[in-house]
């Protein structure tokens, strides 16, 4: 029996014919893609030119001094409309003087300063007189002093020689580095007339021996500068508290918001409470004298 014939599939039929469609084609044109090098740091020929520093702030203009014509004038009237308290201690008080004609040069004046320092008034006037004694063409004449102190002279002198007149090693070795930044250029009488109060604390302080008291005293007292509140001194602080009953004596922060009210005159407020406190001693004084009479 022979094989059974295999049947053969029928013939697949052919896809449904799709409706008529267009397709559309996209062109792709491939492009040349154009490396661009990274940008070389600049060398120092082609960096950018260095922009100029900034100027040096302009120091503050120096205000008139407490000797002018009408200064001192103004200074009361607007210490006495802007503290009651002060104007009845203003009122109760001989006004300050501050003598018009010129005060000694600020070298002299800084030395006598140094000169003074922790010393009672007569044994200061001594040394001081016996100090003008030491220097060439110094003699009895007021000027004539002034012009004999010069940083030259205090430089030619020897520590032995300030000893003598009973100026310690310390101070001696002060008046020479004040004679030395004068000498040098570092200082000038010119110069330190023309500084503001922060210069002249900045510069000034930089000088053995100097400060910010002695700086504030050689502001008020040989400058008269007009606003200048020396908050550590111990006879204003007294007075601040004298003068608004305070329980405590003021610190430096303290006083410097109370007396805002001062500005522009804080150096004729600094004055008045240092004659406060002399009219408190001296009642206290005259108080113990009665109690103590039978």
């Amino acid at each position: 029996m022979g094989r059974p014939a295999r049947s053969r599939a029928p013939a697949a039929a052919p896809p449904p014919a799709l409706p008529d469609q267009r397709t559309t084609k996209i062109s792709f044109r491939s492009r040349k893609i154009v490396k661009t090098p990274c940008a070389k740091p600049l060398t120092a020929t082609a960096a950018a030119v260095p922009l100029p520093p900034p100027a040096p702030a302009s120091p503050l203009p120096v205000p008139p001094a407490l000797s002018s014509p009408g200064e001192l004038a103004a200074a009361l009237r607007h210490l006495q409309g802007a503290d009651p308290l002060l104007a009845a201690v203003i009122a109760s008080t001989e006004a300050p003087a501050f003598a018009a004609s010129p005060s000694l040069p600020a070298f002299h004046s800084l030395a006598r300063s140094i000169l003074y320092q922790q010393l009672a008034t007569p044994a200061a006037d001594a040394i001081y007189a016996r100090f003008l004694a030491l220097l060439p063409s110094a003699s009895a004449a007021a000027a004539a002093a002034a012009r004999a102190v010069t940083p030259a002279a205090v430089l030619a002198l020897a520590a032995a020689d300030l000893r003598t007149i009973g100026v310690s090693g310390r101070k001696a070795s002060y008046l020479h580095d004040l004679a030395a930044r004068f000498a040098t250029g570092e200082l000038s009488d010119s110069t330190v007339a023309t500084m503001d109060e922060a210069a002249l604390l900045a510069e000034l302080t930089k000088v053995k021996g100097v400060g910010e008291w002695t700086v504030h005293m050689f502001m008020i007292f040989s400058l008269h500068r007009p606003d200048v509140l020396p908050c550590g001194d111990l006879g204003v602080r007294k007075g601040v508290q004298e003068l608004y009953k305070l329980k405590a004596l003021p610190k430096p922060e303290e006083m410097a918001a109370l007396c805002e009210r001062w500005r522009p005159y804080r150096s004729v407020g600094a004055w008045y409470m240092w004659r406060l406190m002399e009219s408190k001693g001296a009642e206290a004084k005259k108080k113990k004298k009665g109690n103590a009479s039978p």
